[in-house]
């Protein structure tokens, strides 16, 4: 792999012309110094790439609803992990460990797998996404608003750091793809081959559809220039670079969207009650080591500033040593038994020394480790120092001083952390802010009060807070670990982004548009039946039709049931509900909402589904809940209850021979006032072929 790196855009492979080899940037191992590729994008255009993306990945993707871009997703989740092999091999050549390796191409496989059931789960199996509950806009519900998320018509640009050359490519991909948003990735250049090894495995799949991910492997020096409204752009690396994309026109007046991950000062605090020998002081060690270990320390969510009780921190900087002498092995991550590569670059060896440096200068103290090239144990197992080699040992300064600027400014980008005394939970919250705004915090207590002033104090300063003690430490997946389920972001310095959390991160790539209309039109902008649009209650029963024949709007009107005194008390002693609104007529008199005895709402609700219900066998397979239920008005003896229920929304399953149908349900009493309102869910066969004999 020393010809120049490819690129994957307008549908096929690319690299520059020979002529640009003598140019290009050199990538070597981060262990042996070994030349793995040539970096150079000259002659791309790049405008074009963006121009491919817009139409030919927009039209592909728009093709699909939801939950065909989810099963897609599973599928490639399936193609990289049969293959996932030889990322491993590739990875180690980044200085990743088996370990660094398994959290970044694991990690990244297991982020399109999440989408792909969150998608299926959460979202429609349709094309357009709707935001929260109908809004009636007159008096005789003729005119309504509702709010609907719509892709954007762009493409949305990941340009990513190097130190997670997949699982940060793919957990960008994943919630873009998922929306519908043709994707086009720029890797960082020490790692970037990595990242082209997973495209080309989706890319050999024959999985994606045409234009839906493109890479450039190489410098973009003039990407924002070809940006436009629709756009946006997902950004991960230093603050400083963040700033300058963010000041570019296109960004400032065109309307490009440009969300932001960048470098974090994270803490993680010991509380108050978590002394040496308990099981929290125990998780706060193994996890301040992990974090200055794990890829090198090369990770935006590491822990850079160990905030403990002024009286532990001797024990803690101890406890450190021993767990750092007995569990961490420096070296080429391809020897047996290496528990921590080299940074990414030597050029990433050498920035993070000239910090280590700065911190040093403004007080900190080296207690762990050393600025000196380590010994380090080679793939035939000897041991030595390896000029070649990118390798720097775990460190940890302790600052006296917890007022110094460095230690809540200065990064050093590596296996480095620094511990820092606090004299009270006030002081320890008011460290944390002074990162300026963190990816995460930490907090090791068993203690619930500790636990709430913390939170009180540090919430507001982090996107995610991780309160570990002797109950979840086991299951904790750590500090330093963002889940697809959860945001992963942070105000301030951290970038003031989110990505990920779940359909959040789906709909960062939409745009949420308020529309209003009659029932009618908002029943066919959305795809949601609406009360006051069309309904078709005459003929065939709905229970009768398979998915393939039901439409939104069929509906059930059934005849009336009058409620007696005699089915309100044989209920209640059937289900043992005997509260007095149904029992005691002078309590239930009594009670502001009620006249006197008034039946249960559970009875009513029960027997809507008799009123309503097709008996025989049918293309309905199952009921499996009600939701938003509400009951409106009471039911005394003697008044009679009749059901509406309505086809509202049609969900066919992708890889099931049967869907999901969502009913309307309306209970009304004889005066035509409202009962109860609720949604009915059931299970229907798509095809009267696929319905039980």
């Amino acid at each position: 792999m020393t010809e120049i790196l490819p690129s994957y855009v307008r549908g096929e492979w690319w690299t520059p012309e020979t002529s640009a080899e003598a140019s290009a940037a050199e990538v070597h191992d981060a262990s042996t110094g070994e030349l793995v590729a040539r970096v150079s994008t000259e002659g791309l255009d790049l405008g074009a790439a963006l121009e491919y993306a817009r139409t030919v990945g927009q039209g592909s993707l728009g093709e699909l609803t939801f939950h065909q871009r989810a099963v897609l997703l599973k599928q490639m989740a399936l193609a990289l992990t049969e293959r996932k092999d030889e990322l491993y091999a590739v990875s180690s050549r980044t200085g990743a460990t088996k370990q660094d390796s398994w959290v970044d191409v694991d990690g990244g496989i297991g982020v399109l797998f999440t989408y792909s059931g969150k998608g299926r789960r959460e979202l429609p199996n349709a094309k357009v996404y709707v935001d929260g509950a109908v809004e009636n806009l007159s008096k005789d519900g003729s005119f309504l608003g509702r709010h609907i998320y719509t892709r954007l018509p762009g493409v949305a640009v990941q340009i990513n750091a190097f130190n997670f050359p997949v699982w940060g490519s793919l957990e960008k991909f994943a919630p873009a793809f998922l929306a519908g948003v043709p994707t086009l990735v720029k890797p960082a250049t020490p790692t970037g081959y990595l990242t082209e090894a997973y495209v080309r495995i989706l890319v050999e799949s024959g999985l994606l559809p045409d234009g839906s991910l493109q890479i450039v492997s190489g410098s973009v020096p003039d990407l924002f220039d070809h940006l436009r409204l629709g756009d946006l752009v997902a950004f991960t690396g230093s603050a400083s670079t963040a700033e300058r994309l963010r000041a570019h026109p296109a960004v400032q007046t065109g309307g490009v969207r440009f969300t932001v991950e960048t470098d974090s000062i994270n803490a993680s605090v010991l509380g108050t009650d978590a002394v040496a020998g308990t099981p929290e002081f125990d998780a706060y060690v193994k996890q301040l080591v992990v974090e200055m270990t794990s890829k090198a320390g090369q990770k935006c969510t590491a822990i850079r500033r160990a905030i403990v009780p002024e009286a532990s921190v001797d024990a803690v900087i101890d406890a450190v040593r021993a767990r750092i002498a007995e569990r961490v092995v420096v070296g080429d991550p391809r020897a047996e038994g290496v528990t921590m590569g080299p940074l990414a670059s030597l050029t990433q060896r050498d920035e993070v020394l000239r910090q280590v440096g700065k911190l040093e200068q403004a007080g900190g103290e080296l207690v762990i480790g050393s600025t000196d090239a380590p010994a380090v144990m080679r793939t035939d197992g000897t041991t030595g120092v390896a000029s070649d080699g990118a390798f720097v040992s775990p460190m940890l300064l302790r600052f006296a001083d917890a007022s110094s600027p460095a230690l809540h400014e200065v990064e050093a980008f590596g296996p480095v952390a620094s511990v820092v005394g606090y004299t009270s939970l006030a002081e320890a919250a008011a460290l944390v802010a002074r990162g300026g705004g963190s990816l995460v915090t930490s907090v090791a207590t068993h203690d619930p009060e500790v636990a709430v002033a913390l939170a009180s104090g540090i919430a507001a300063y982090n996107g995610r807070v991780l309160f570990l003690d002797r109950d979840d430490a086991r299951s904790s997946t750590g500090h330093g670990s963002p889940l697809p389920n959860l945001v992963h972001g942070g105000p301030g310095r951290a970038g003031g982004g989110e990505e990920l959390g779940g359909i959040r991160a789906v709909l960062h790539h939409m745009q949420r548009t308020a529309v209003q209309g009659s029932p009618e039109m908002l029943t066919a902008l959305t795809g949601v039946w609406h009360a006051g649009a069309a309904a078709r209650p005459e003929g065939e029963h709905p229970f009768r039709k398979s998915l393939a024949e039901l439409r939104i709007g069929d509906q059930v009107v059934s005849g009336s049931r009058t409620v007696s005194l005699e089915d309100i008390e044989a209920f209640a002693e059937f289900t043992g509900d005997t509260f007095y609104a149904h029992m005691d007529e002078e309590a239930a008199a009594a009670n502001p909402f009620f006249p006197g005895r008034v039946a249960h709402g559970y009875l009513l609700v029960s027997w809507a589904a008799g009123l309503f219900v097709d008996a025989a066998p049918g293309p309905v397979l199952a009921n499996y809940g009600l939701e938003n239920l509400r009951f409106i008005t009471p039911v005394s003896p003697g008044d009679s209850v009749r059901v509406e229920l309505t086809a509202k929304q049609i969900s066919p399953r992708e890889t099931d021979e049967y869907g999901e149908v969502r009913w309307d349900a309306v209970l009304k009493n004889q005066r035509d006032e409202l009962v109860a309102t609720y949604d009915v869910l059931t299970l229907v066969a798509k095809t009267r072929e696929a319905q039980p004999a």
